[in-house]
């Protein structure tokens, strides 16, 4: 199948980036959908093409002649938003389509501006669309089309209740598009309210791991993970390698610890400033830097192109999270490694994960790491016996009292 069978016009196909030939599975379901008009519910893994499967048709449903807003993008995070909007640039320059990104960060006034030129699709995190919406710096009574990405992770992120507040602001006849990668039920609950008659479509399960991704699971003692992680660096030559943690405290920290140790490391996490974080993604992208350290502000929809290595060194508390986190390696065809260095106390976390993918993930020794740490339930039973003791004694002894008083009064 080709772009063209999927009644592209022209002009789309003609300014589309000359390695893209071919329509991934969620292209070829979902374009055809949008292009009917019909309100559409997307689940696909991350990876899957999904920008372009909403982007292409929603350009092609932009009248160029007229100025204003006809199609709108809500995203949940700043680089997500710049990567849709940079994804999507090039053919919609060819048909003469602005678009803006509209997103916290950056100042609001000189974003008032750039819409004072009239862009015709905007890309937005819901925080400032909705701050620009109130301020009447952005009308949407044109609106066409509106087009939910990662619509789970907004609603993970709390996004919602401004995603609704939006909504007033649209009109009640337009083409509501979401994409996702799974679909909790209270997100199915919300869907019910903002879609009409939606067609649903499916590409692969969608819990499922990308199955192009090798998963590795090391077993480490909880003080050792930094250590095991620079090891594993110093001994293996992937030319890039993203690494997660929970905390944006420990980010820093875990930096610290790379630099000392000599490896070409930054950081990325949501306190850092806008023009820190799209530096710090910028170097990634363009290997200036071998390892980026992240929170999950990057486990989702954060595109880099034939990524190798992901490495967990911190197992997130929630399976789904798992699953996009190691999806941004093995993306587009391309396969990837995903490491995740775990302590005793993280086995529940990993007997998820294990539930979610259905995969069978054991924790192997570490070449050159011992483990020497004891899982919680062995500690804790060792540590119970001398206070139970210690407890005993104490009833004992109350109860002796008790009877020695006992045996007072009766003398």
């Amino acid at each position: 199948m080709t772009f063209a069978n999927l009644k592209l016009t022209a002009a789309i196909i003609d300014n589309l980036p000359h390695e893209l030939t071919t329509p991934t599975p969620i292209q070829q379901l979902a374009v055809p959908v949008i292009l009917a008009g019909r309100d559409l519910i997307a689940l696909a893994q991350t990876g899957s093409g999904k920008t372009y499967a909403f982007g292409l048709p929603l350009l092609q449903n932009i009248d160029v002649s007229a100025g204003y807003v006809q199609g709108v993008v809500i995203v949940p995070t700043r680089e997500l938003a710049q990567q849709v909007a940079t994804a999507l640039q090039p053919v919609a320059l060819g048909l003469g389509i602005k678009v803006s990104v509209l997103c916290g960060g950056i100042d609001i006034e000189a974003q008032r501006a750039e819409l004072v030129t009239c862009p015709q699709l905007v890309v937005a995190t819901p925080g400032r669309l909705l701050a620009l919406l109130q301020q009447q710096a952005l009308q949407l009574e044109g609106l066409k089309q509106l087009v939910l990405d990662e619509a789970d992770r907004l609603m993970e992120m709390g996004f919602w209740p401004d995603v609704e507040r939006m909504m007033t602001y649209m009109p009640a006849r337009r083409q509501t598009l979401l994409f996702s990668a799974t679909m909790a039920a209270n997100l199915t609950v919300q869907t019910d309210k903002l879609l009409f008659q939606p067609q649903h479509i499916k590409v692969l399960p969608e819990r499922a791991a990308a199955n192009d991704v090798t998963e590795r699971v090391y077993l480490i003692n909880k003080g050792d993970k930094a250590r095991a992680l620079i090891a594993l660096l110093n001994q293996s030559s992937w030319p890039q390698v993203l690494v997660f943690v929970n905390g944006r405290d420990d980010t820093d920290k875990l930096l610290k610890k790379l630099l000392k140790a000599g490896i070409d490391a930054t950081a990325l996490h949501g306190d850092k400033n806008q023009q820190a974080r799209e530096q710090a993604l910028a170097d990634f992208k363009a290997q200036r830097v071998r390892v980026l350290v992240t929170t999950d502000l990057l486990s989702r929809g954060i595109h880099v192109e034939a990524l190798p290595v992901v490495i967990n060194l911190d197992l997130p508390t929630s399976a789904p999270v798992y699953v996009h986190r190691i999806g941004r390696t093995a993306r587009a065809g391309e396969s990837g490694l995903a490491i995740s260095l775990i302590c005793h106390s993280e086995q529940s976390y990993l007997e998820a994960i294990a539930a979610l993918t259905q995969r069978l993930l054991v924790p192997e020794p570490l070449a050159g790491f011992m483990v020497t740490d004891k899982p919680a339930s062995e500690t804790a039973t060792r540590k119970r016996a001398p206070r139970d003791k210690q407890a005993n004694r104490r009833s004992l002894n109350k109860q002796s009292a008790r009877d020695f008083v006992k045996k007072a009064d009766k003398r």
